[in-house]
């Protein structure tokens, strides 16, 4: 068997340049580990909590939504049975972009990347089995953040749970939709005002809730690298907290409730690297930039999500060892919970072996390999505490960078964002294209087609059943109290076209089981819409 050959140039997947053997001088380069400080004390790079995972392990959180209310409930339960701890929702792309199961940009698209919800009778179902009250629930909407969050409320007042004792995370992180993915519905300023009137509402009615979760994750899947994830992710935050503070918050009564998602890609320490710097970092900015008194305000938590673009339709098993890796290296960078991506989603729908295979991998992570039992058992390491060090370095760079644009919302109406994820893209497909980078089963180690067998077998959706959901979306319209719907719907738009909080006309909406295309719609008509610019 010939020798392989390696590769000349060594460097992170984002491009820094690794030393032949790190040592104390390497570290010393890179800034010492002055700042590396204990597990739970400021400035948090070893954890935000002092036993980590010794007094309680990461939230075992697999993401799901498919086709129907009913046939996601039946997930949902299927994975609490099998041990998962939290509860997290996919919503298809209609109700992503505030669109009604039965409107005609809906075709096609109802159901099939996430569950359809149009009304509370199918919160209802969704969660019929499952008291709200003892599950901690992420629910993954942007644009409509505020209304899916009204729904999950109402349902949990008819199942009788105090409101103020639920938790969970709306998303509700609409930056990252002009920068990365663009299922945005209003002009960045209206978004803001629903952001941040969802912020002051939960901050009275719901303490426990995590009101945003700053993601970094389909900012990555778009392109960014580690670096540009973490600066783009963190620059977003800062705009926040400058709105919310602009509309009169004291950033001590929701600064603690922030929390970030994160992906998590093959690059194994630089990975680790990314999240104890994002704590490092987000510590800093917030201590210099609000001096908050909680130190709770500078804490950063967040969720992980192994790298969906990382699966490969190519010898598709083999991403379960992709999945493996990426989850060790998130709870070894000190994630709060994680979700664990199916072998077969790279083919379609995951199906429930591949759900289940997924949910069992941080299962093996949490009791059987040890890695739960010591704080940060990779710090102190040359090269981990190096790569740190000059991971935080290049991400305070770029966030400077930003910050003399005018900030996150002016750069990414400058397109500034969208053009550097777009030229990062770029290098990483020539990478693979050449051969520069190798990925198992795509451009090296391939296997003859003969030996592949005939795969997985992903989950196909019931149209029959999507039909099912238009037709009960109007048999709602049909059997709800029409002047009571007509009559909210008109206070919603008095108060989109005024100053006033939406939150609780929103909850009213849907309590007169409004659709969320009718809550939307009386929001557009105030708001109007807007286009993101692409970098180009």
């Amino acid at each position: 068997m010939p020798v392989e050959e390696r590769k000349e140039r060594f460097e992170t997947l984002g491009g820094i340049p690794l030393p032949d053997v790190p040592d104390s001088d390497s570290l010393a380069s890179s800034g010492g580990v002055d700042r590396v400080g204990k597990a739970g004390e400021p400035p948090f790079t070893r954890g935000v909590h002092p036993t980590m995972y010794r007094s309680r392990l990461w939230t075992m959180r697999q993401y799901a939504g498919f086709a129907t209310a009913a046939a996601t409930n039946e997930r949902f339960r299927m994975l609490l049975e099998q041990g998962q701890t939290g509860l997290s929702v996919a919503f298809d792309l209609p109700t992503q972009l505030g669109l009604d199961s039965d409107d005609s940009l809906s075709e096609g698209e109802v159901g099939r990347v996430g569950v359809a919800i149009d009304s509370i009778a199918d919160m209802r179902t969704l969660f019929a089995d499952i008291p709200l009250d003892e599950v901690s629930t992420s629910m993954t909407i942007n644009a409509p953040a505020a209304v899916l969050l009204a729904l999950y409320v109402a349902v949990a007042e008819e199942q009788g749970a105090d409101i103020s004792a639920l938790q969970g995370t709306v998303q509700n992180d609409i930056l990252k939709e002009y920068i990365a993915r663009g299922t945005y519905i209003f002009p960045p300023s209206a978004s803001m005002r629903l952001i941040t009137d969802l912020m002051a509402w939960c901050g009275d009615a719901l303490p426990l809730w995590n009101t945003i979760s700053i993601s970094g994750y389909h900012i990555r899947e778009a392109g960014a690298t580690a670096v540009e994830e973490l600066a783009f992710t963190l620059s977003n935050a800062l705009a926040y907290v400058d709105a919310a503070v602009k509309a009169g918050l004291d950033v001590d009564s929701f600064a603690p409730r922030l929390s970030f998602f994160f992906g998590c890609h093959n690059d194994f320490f630089e990975e680790v690297a990314k999240f104890r710097a994002a704590r490092r970092l987000w510590h800093t900015l917030m201590t210099e930039r609000y001096s908050p008194t909680d130190p709770r305000s500078t804490m950063l938590r967040f969720h992980t999500q192994t790298a969906g673009v990382t699966l490969t339709a190519q010898q598709p098993l083999n991403n379960i060892a992709r999945v493996s890796y990426q989850g060790l290296s998130a709870v070894l960078g000190g994630t709060q919970s994680l979700h664990t991506n199916s072998f077969d989603e790279a083919l379609g729908l995951p199906s429930d072996e591949a759900v289940t295979v997924a949910l069992r991998t941080q299962q093996v992570l949490a009791a059987e390999t040890g890695v739960a039992d010591v704080v940060d058992p990779l710090g102190g390491s040359w090269h981990v505490e190096a790569l740190t060090n000059e991971v935080e370095h290049r991400a305070r760079l770029l966030i400077d960078d930003i910050e003399r644009r005018g900030g996150a919302l002016r750069a990414i109406e400058d397109g500034f964002q969208q053009r550097a994820i777009h030229e990062s893209a770029w290098r990483q497909q020539q990478a693979v294209e050449t051969g520069v980078q190798q990925v198992v089963g795509v451009n090296h180690a391939l296997d003859s087609a003969a030996g592949q067998g005939p795969g997985p077998q992903p989950l196909s959706l019931d149209r029959g059943a999507i039909a099912e959901q238009v037709a009960r979306l109007v048999e709602v319209r049909r059997g709800r109290d029409g002047a009571r719907a007509a009559e909210s719907i008109s206070r919603l738009g008095d108060i989109a076209a005024g100053e006033g909080n939406l939150m609780p006309a929103i909850i009213d909406c849907v309590r007169a089981e409004c659709t969320v295309g009718e809550i939307v719609t009386a929001m557009r008509s105030e708001f109007g819409t807007w286009m993101a610019p692409s970098g180009f």
